[in-house]
């Protein structure tokens, strides 16, 4: 009923319950072998897990959270933190079973990252130097987020405060569209109350498969890896994506969008917030994430463009460079 891949620690599969464990695929075994390059790329010392531990929707999914917590509870090292299906609700249970975890509700001194919406600052912060490096005012530019869970709700919200305006928004039910500008808050809303964006009245419905054909300024995928292919990295309308989900665009999308003029901020660059949240609230010093969340963005987005455009490659092969020099210089 759920799933976890491991990167260096593959041994924990024989140590859990079978219904915790459904699949491993291809995509998640990758996502795992670079988020320690990854986080590095972040400038922090930290791996990283990630996965679904239970389907969001079932009744027993405390059950589960709390049996996976008791099956880690000799690996001191594994500390979680909430992902794609899990919140700080979730965290305080593990924290409950096992004495730790991060993403805790603030009543167990944590930093919450759904209240705070570090998933959404984070993107627009590295947006805004984004724009920078193709010559961007923000004020006005359309605004295209595919996915409208709970990053790409917060996201859309962030980004509106920096002036633009979001003309599409996709979910797995379909895209709802307007060329004059959604109001984020009633879309946020809407979603929330009914589980479609279909049910926002002033837009034009449209198939989820739409959500690459409308044309846009500034693209934000925030639901799926792999949702930009090289089968369809032409169609995507925009001169600048901000990559939020977790490998969204195939390395060969990502080179051809670049031929195309479009520029790619990679993942784990733009939606780092939750890995420096994590950082803060481990060392105790909660009252600084947000400040400490937007000078990494920053930094760390500047530096990544300029070295690829100094170099004349990808912004994703930049970071990397940048991660594998940071490594090395560790390990020395």
């Amino acid at each position: 009923m759920g799933y976890d891949i491991e990167h260096n620690l593959f041994h924990l599969q024989d140590e859990l319950v079978p219904e915790l464990i459904v699949y491993v695929s291809d995509i998640k075994t990758g996502l795992k072998a670079i988020l320690v390059v990854d986080n590095t790329a972040v400038g922090y010392n930290m791996g990283e897990i990630t996965g679904n531990i239970a389907d969001p929707a079932l009744p027993n999914k405390e059950a589960l959270i709390r049996a996976f917590a008791r099956k880690i509870r000799h690996i001191i090292e594994y500390i979680t933190g909430p992902d794609m299906g899990t919140s700080e609700t979730e965290m305080a249970y593990i924290r409950d079973e096992i004495g730790r975890a991060l993403g805790l509700p603030r009543v167990l001194r944590g930093i919450p990252f759904d209240e705070i919406d570090t998933t959404g600052f984070d993107v627009a912060v590295s947006a805004e130097v984004a724009a920078e490096f193709i010559d961007l005012d923000l004020n006005g530019v359309r605004l295209t987020v595919e996915g409208f869970g709970a990053v790409g709700k917060h996201a859309a919200r962030f980004l509106g405060g920096k002036g633009m305006v979001l003309i599409a928004a996709s979910d797995s039910k379909g895209t709802i569209c307007n060329s004059d500008g959604l109001n984020v808050q009633e879309l946020i809303s809407v979603k929330e109350a009914t589980g479609s964006l279909l049910n926002y009245k002033d837009g034009e419905k449209l198939l989820t498969t739409d959500r690459f054909n409308v044309g846009t300024d500034i693209l934000v995928p925030a639901a799926r890896p792999d949702i930009i292919t090289e089968s369809n990295a032409d169609v995507p309308d925009a001169k600048l994506i901000v990559e939020v989900a977790k490998i969204p665009s195939t390395g060969e999308a990502e080179n051809q969008l670049s031929e195309r003029g479009v520029l790619c901020v990679p993942d784990f660059v733009a939606n780092s917030g939750g890995v420096i949240t994590a950082f803060v609230e481990y060392h105790g010093v909660t009252k600084q994430a947000l400040k400490q969340i937007e000078a990494t963005i920053r930094s760390n987005t500047r530096e990544v463009l300029e070295v690829s455009r100094e170099k004349g490659i990808i912004p994703r092969k930049a970071a990397e460079s940048i991660a594998q020099n940071r490594i090395s210089e560790a390990m020395t």
